[in-house]
């Protein structure tokens, strides 16, 4: 009775009521719309609403936990009163950057190895059509450049420079924990590239992590040699639902373009001088009577004697001036404490600045996490995309490529009829008129991407989670050509069309058990074991049809003559097995270790499985003792080392092949393809590294140094066989190399107040390539893989691919000739080209042996202002088509036209010039391969400058929105290169030729953000 009576007095003090209050932050007092607010222990819960303010049921001495992102949870006790305000403060600790290396996340202060992570809002706001491009400039040791600037194009990125000779050295990209492949899905290699990534909106990627270091990327194994870089989606947010519409609108044009050509009468002048040099004397041809001597003789179209000075600019007219730039996006995110949401729709259409050109992608991402049981959670996402690029002949060229209409049209060629039509009877050499072709021809690749990404978490008991994970990526690309009967390359056939379907299936099946446990108070573990199977399918359909009976029939079925057809199928798969494990004592010192069993069907059975691994350790300095009252608020010393591997071979390298489908009387037949080697095995990196780094004066003060070196070792080369063998190479393991070099990060707060931050940052890296190991050929030489190339060797004690070529030595002021050292470094000169020796280039590197970038930021009450630039160098840059327009005889004058360059030509004795005597019959070999056409390759560029005004929470909610975001943003305002005579854009392939394609995209844009 006694004890029913106290229960009963104990259960009346605990009465029923509703309490409110608004949750605001501690920091500025302004309301936090979203606020978790559950009853301690119990599953009731609400979220607060716009203004902040909050209303729920309780009973006296219950208690409310209030929880919100980057918050500090914080608990009440409900009391006699009817109202609770709650002003939240920040959590310091949850702020720590997390890194997300794909197959897990970290704190900062739990990695051991080398990786830089870039946050999604500073990867939105970069105006690029593929996300890639936003990390130039963001991390040291990473360098990338555009392959071209056609929207949609791939760019070349290699991390710590080259890793191998014959095999990719492209990172492994991972989305969301699973890796994609992601190479060049154009339908032909003559035309611009396109990148898978340009079918994902940088508007949902939450982050994307450069992984550098063994330590880093050994978890992926095999794949993990180049650099890994993981990309993450966002995904929902507890709270209401938050709308978010973001528009970006701009215009782009050509960023660095310096080369400029022969106006007509330039080119006409040039041209006298040059048929006087050769003939004049002979033939009495002087500078009043060239042209009719050239005519009378067949030299030049007679029409040149009817030249009157209009000048034709074709470089002109194949731009797209302010060529439009649109981007949208509209996004929905929210959930509960059970589960959340996140989707979006985007828009993109981007016109090139070459006619021709244009890009457009719908995209559409949704991503779903669901807590189905107390201990079971599902998470699931879709992105499908729509990705349309038209592009154009720019990989080589070729007649009908809008670059070599720029530098190599004729300009007395009239590119129009008196009608407005385009003239295709052009009478000055055998270019295309690019304005018709481009009008009347279809060059267009279509993506269709799909990734469905789903995941199961089961948790077994506290710190123990068995996951599944299925993951599917559907690239289906079509390519259709068709070019015109009237003017191009398919003239003479009457018109061609081509149509292939390229499908690429890739799926991954991932499954592991994590444990995340203690030890006692300060014994910190996480051991992970995680199966993996991946497999990739293609296949390939291709037809071609030629001659065409009318015009407006494009397609194959229309085509009379010359059809043919053709496909295959490929396929590859890779089984890994893998143990993480990460262990630290106290927050004060961490040790990790990774294994990864992989196999890979591009190697024989016997070789198919590698074993990959890393060891790392880190000492958080600043958490011992003796670290008290110092002015380190972060101070660590990490080390890693680890063995990497590459298997980007030929699908079936290993095996002896017979072709099938040669013709042998009509009737099918085969002919031996391939030798095979069936003792082909994994190359191999071993990488170490060891990096400090710090934050002072409450991390005003931040920064890192790091040292790398990378051995690569049973590098995967081509071979050359002896001809009895009927086989002119073999692929094998042979050969070593390394790299090596350093790395730093600094950032410091100039100023850092309430209302007012500066923000000044930058990053340098160096990388020195070394071959150290080649294949031994029959003569007992190491063998040169780029043998009877005329530019580049790679020999053992210099950098891969090194520029090897007959060295300039000016032309001689006396003759007019050209000259280069006859033992190819200095001394004696010779005008005979042949009897140059060839020689490597001081800084004979193809890729740059340093890379940095600097950044500032500046923000006042709302406004703010941010500038990034991207430097690099060390290298050297080859001028590839001066073949065409720097030539001094009659193959530039003649057939087509010059730089103007030529107008510096020697003319009579005691010139000091680099451009020798002109002559229209001459063949000097000024043209040739030699160090004349190769220019230093550092630049510096200044990559995005932007200003802005984020309106004050206030004041957005008093006109009804969260938030407001004004953005004016330049991206590659500026560039400054060192040798003046680079007039090419310096922002080349890793081949280190410059390229008659579209440069990097000078553009400008103003871009609205919306929350609500």
């Amino acid at each position: 009775m006694t004890l029913f009576m106290a229960f009963v007095m104990q259960f009346s003090f605990a009465q029923e009521k509703t309490v409110s209050g608004m949750v605001t932050s501690a920091s500025d007092g302004l309301p936090l719309p979203g606020v978790s607010i559950v009853v301690k222990g119990t599953t009731r819960g609400v979220q607060t609403d716009f203004d902040g303010k909050y209303s729920i049921d309780v009973s006296v001495g219950e208690t409310l936990a209030f929880s919100f992102v980057s918050m500090k949870r914080t608990e009440v006790v409900i009391g006699a009163s009817n109202t609770y305000n709650v002003a939240m403060e920040e959590d310091v600790a949850s702020l720590d950057e997390v890194i997300v290396l794909g197959y897990s996340s970290k704190g900062v202060e739990e990695v051991t190895g080398s990786s830089v992570q870039i946050s999604g809002d500073q990867i939105a706001g970069v105006p690029s059509v593929t996300i890639d491009q936003a990390l130039q400039g963001k991390v040291a040791g990473l360098q990338i450049s555009q392959s071209s600037g056609t929207p949609g194009s791939t760019q070349d990125i290699r991390i710590r420079g080259l890793s191998s000779l014959a095999s990719s050295n492209e990172p492994l990209y991972v989305i969301d924990g699973v890796p994609i492949v992601n190479s060049n899905v154009s339908g032909s290699t003559n035309v611009s590239s396109l990148s898978p990534l340009a079918a994902i909106s940088s508007q949902d990627i939450a982050s994307m992590t450069v992984l550098k270091d063994a330590s880093a990327t050994a978890a992926y194994g095999a794949r993990g040699s180049n650099g890994v870089i993981v990309i993450t989606t966002k995904r929902g947010q507890s709270g209401r639902t938050q709308f978010n519409f973001s528009s970006q609108v701009g215009f782009q044009n050509d960023a660095f373009m310096k080369r400029e050509v022969l106006s007509g009468a330039d080119r006409l002048a040039l041209q006298k001088e040059a048929l006087v040099n050769s003939y004049g004397a002979g033939y009495g041809v002087t500078l009043d009577n060239a042209i009719q001597f050239a005519v009378n003789n067949r030299l030049v179209p007679a029409a040149t004697l009817d030249y009157n000075g209009e000048d034709y600019n074709w470089s002109d007219l194949i731009k797209n001036e302010n060529a439009l730039q649109q981007n949208f996006s509209f996004s929905a995110s929210g959930g509960n404490e059970n589960g959340s949401f996140y989707a979006s729709f985007g828009y993109n259409k981007t016109e090139a600045t070459v006619i021709g050109s244009d890009f457009e992608r719908l995209n559409g991402t949704f991503n779903f996490n669901r807590k189905l049981r107390d201990n079971l959670d599902f998470t699931t996402s879709m992105n499908v995309s729509n990705t349309t690029q038209d592009p154009i002949l720019e990989q080589g060229s070729y007649f009908s490529n809008p670059f070599i209409t720029r530098y190599l049209m004729n300009p007395f060629n009239n590119p129009y009829n008196e009608d407005g039509t385009e003239n295709i009877d052009l009478l000055f050499g055998s270019l295309h008129n690019t304005l018709y072709v481009s009008k009347h021809s279809i060059s267009r690749n279509k993506l269709l991407r799909g990734i469905s990404n789903t995941k199961l978490d089961w948790t077994l008991m506290e710190g123990l989670v068995f996951s599944n994970r299925i993951a599917l990526d559907f690239q289906l690309t079509e390519y259709r050509n068709y070019r015109n009967r009237h003017e191009g390359d398919a003239a003479p056939i009457n018109g061609s069309s081509q149509l292939s379907d390229n499908k690429n299936y890739n799926w991954v099946y991932q499954s592991s058990l994590g444990y995340d446990f203690k030890l006692g108070n300060k014994h910190n573990l996480n051991v992970m074991a995680l199966f993996e199977y991946q497999k990739n399918e293609r296949l390939y359909l291709f037809g071609y049809g030629e001659n065409f009976p009318a015009d407006g029939l494009t397609n194959i079925n229309s085509a009379s003559a010359a059809f043919e057809a053709g496909s295959f199928y490929q396929d590859w798969y890779n089984v890994s097995y893998l143990g993480l494990l990460n262990y630290n004592y106290g927050g004060k010192y961490v040790l990790d270790g990774t294994v990864r069993r992989e196999g890979s069907s591009r190697f024989a059975p016997n070789n198919r499985f590698g074993t990959f691994g890393s060891v790392g350790a880190a000492w958080n300095i600043h958490r011992e003792g003796f670290m008290s009252g110092s002015v380190f608020n972060t101070l660590r010393l990490r080390s890693s080392y680890g063995i990497t591997g590459n298997n980007a071979v030929g699908l079936n390298a290993y095996q002896a092949l017979l072709s099938y489908g040669a013709d042998y009387d009509s009737n099918g037949g085969a002919i031996p393809s391939q030798f095979g080697n069936q003792d082909l095995t994994w190359e191999k990196a071993e990488n170490m590294d060891v990096g400090l780094s710090f934050g002072l004066f409450e991390n005003r003060l931040s920064g890192s140094f790091t040292y790398f070196n990378r051995r690569t070792y049973d590098l995967l080369q081509s071979v050359p066989l002896s001809p009895t063998t009927s086989f002119t190479s073999q692929d094998r393991n042979l050969g070593e190399m390394t790299n090596k070099g350093i790395e730093a990060e600094l950032s410091y707060d100039i100023i850092r107040t309430q209302n007012f931050t500066w923000n000044l940052g930058g990053n340098f890296a160096t990388v020195k390539n070394e071959v150290t190991e080649l294949a031994i050929g029959a003569d007992g030489e190491p063998i040169d893989p780029l043998a009877g190339s005329s530019y580049k060797s790679t020999v053992v004690g210099l950098p891969a691919s090194a520029w090897n070529m007959r060295t300039w030595a000016g032309v001689d002021p006396a003759t007019g000739a050209p000259t280069w050292y006859v033992n190819g470094v200095d001394g004696d000169v010779t005008s005979n080209y042949n009897s140059a020796a060839r020689a490597f280039q001081a800084d004979a590197s193809a890729l740059p042996t340093y890379s940095g970038g600097v950044s500032t930021r500046i923000s006042y009450k709302g406004f703010f202002a941010d500038a990034n630039i991207y430097f690099a160098g060390g290298h050297k840059i080859y001028e590839q088509f001066a073949q065409f327009y720097l030539r001094t005889n009659s193959f530039t004058l003649g057939s087509y036209n010059g730089a103007t360059e030529l107008l510096d030509r020697w003319q009579q004795p005691g010139d000091v010039t680099d451009v020798p005597k002109l002559s229209w019959a001459g063949a000097d070999n000024f043209h040739a391969t030699s160090s004349r056409h190769l220019y230093d390759g550092d630049y510096i560029r200044l990559k995005n400058v932007s200003i802005g005004y984020e309106l004050p929470s206030q004041y957005a909610s008093a006109i009804g929105v969260d938030g407001l975001t004004l953005t004016l943003r330049g991206n590659n305002v500026g560039t400054w290169v060192k040798d003046k005579g680079l007039k090419l854009d310096p922002e080349v392939r890793a081949n280190g030729y410059t390229e008659l394609t579209t440069p990097p995209v000078e553009s400008y844009s103003l871009s609205v953000n919306i929350k609500f």
